[in-house]
């Protein structure tokens, strides 16, 4: 695989708006998880929660995508001026040659929630309720396609957590076919009580704070989040470069993983094979890392087989919370600023080391200079990503 470069990026969690929001908590080991519910749902557990998503935020003409999700969405675009960079890019190559590949798993349900609860008296849901801009999957890309005013080719991908570590791969092979000279990757994911209740009833969701690699993990903590990256075909000053992509789907089981992390194994590889790279060359792993006991046995399985017990990994899941479909690209842009930054952040969380798990699990953040970086993405159904970033040096 050519790399490709990456000029722009931005990712939204509870822990702010923006690069340098997040670097900051990173170098501090510092979490944006937040005990209590959300909206309706009245659970035991931590979330994290973007705040400022209340009012309608889509923008001049794109009133019928307003929801939690496009607003989230919204939000990203602004900022670290992601959405002016972008309008750059079109403007010299042509709104056309620019693509939008984005990942989400729920997009606007919570919109669907609402509007049932105000149902009228024969059952017909409200007038205002603008189904395929909210509801639909779709809705997350065509909004984006419209804020931007790109006339390109979009998707969304939703497989779960892989959906926005995917869409790096997707836009890749985009723009090696020649169909665009830019693209839009990246994803949003937003609270719900599908999720929320979902999780709860697959008992996934702690009442625990998330603690990945702890021996007293109990579960996921859930959060939502926005990132957004603009790959190009040529560029003279890229912010990092996109090494190599793996993809798998062992299908092993609906929501549990392959408990020997046979396609996680196969995703590493795939993206060190793009890459050109050795496990040796790989300098820091974000690991999935979701807190929970089989997806985390499964996990270190697979990366000790893969780059062996030494090279040093982390969750950052501690300080987001699992952001669904957005998590694919939150943790890439999360590699990126490592890259950039020299940092390998600690994962939050882990007091006791499972002594069942034998990665080299980071409980403190480290500077050291960085050439590579890899990031694990894994969703259900066996749905497992791999993306490879290089320093732009």
């Amino acid at each position: 695989m050519r790399p490709v470069a990456i000029t722009a990026y931005t990712l939204v969690t509870a822990l702010g708006a923006g690069r340098a929001a997040t670097l900051e908590a990173l170098r501090a080991s510092r979490g944006g998880l937040v005990q209590g519910g959300f909206e309706t749902a009245c659970l035991d557990t931590w979330l994290g929660i973007v705040d400022g998503l209340d009012a309608p935020d889509a923008g001049a003409g794109l009133g019928e995508y307003d929801c939690r999700n496009n607003r989230l969405a919204a939000l990203g675009l602004r900022t670290d001026g992601f959405a002016d960079q972008v309008r750059t890019v079109a403007q010299r190559v042509g709104t056309q040659r620019v693509g939008v590949f984005l990942g989400t798993s729920t997009s606007g349900i919570l919109s669907t929630e609402i509007a049932y609860r105000h149902r009228q008296a024969n059952g017909a849901l409200p007038a205002g309720l603008h189904y395929a801009a909210t509801h639909n999957t779709y809705s997350l890309a065509g909004y984006v396609r419209q804020a931007l005013n790109l006339a390109g080719p979009a998707f969304v991908v939703s497989t779960a957590c892989s959906s926005s570590a995917k869409v790096f791969a997707s836009a890749a092979r985009m723009l090696a076919l020649g169909l665009v000279d830019a693209a839009v990757v990246g994803g949003v994911d937003t609270l719900c009580m599908t999720t929320l209740h979902g999780f709860h009833s697959l008992e996934l969701l702690s009442t625990d704070i998330c603690r990945p690699w702890d021996a007293r993990r109990r579960g996921l903590s859930l959060g939502e989040g926005a990132a957004f990256a603009l790959l190009e075909r040529d560029a003279a000053s890229p912010q990092a470069l996109l090494l190599g992509t793996g993809e798998s789907s062992d299908g092993h089981h609906m929501s549990a993983p392959h408990p020997e992390g046979a396609g996680a194994m196969m995703a590493m590889r795939e993206a060190l094979a793009q890459s050109e790279l050795r496990p040796g060359d790989v300098d820091y792993l974000n690991l999935h890392g979701t807190g929970t006991p089989n997806n985390d046995a499964a996990e270190d399985k697979a990366v000790c087989s893969v780059f062996g017990r030494e090279l040093p990994c982390s969750s950052t899941k501690g300080y987001t919370g699992h952001t669904l479909g957005a998590a694919g690209g939150v943790e890439a842009a999360i590699s990126m600023l490592a890259l950039q930054h020299d940092l390998l952040p600690a994962g939050l969380n882990c007091e006791q080391p499972d002594p069942a798990l034998h990665a080299n699990y980071l409980r403190q953040p480290l500077q050291q200079e960085l050439s590579v970086v890899a990031s694990n993405s894994f969703g259900f159904g066996g749905s497992n990503a791999c993306l490879v970033f290089g320093a732009a040096r």
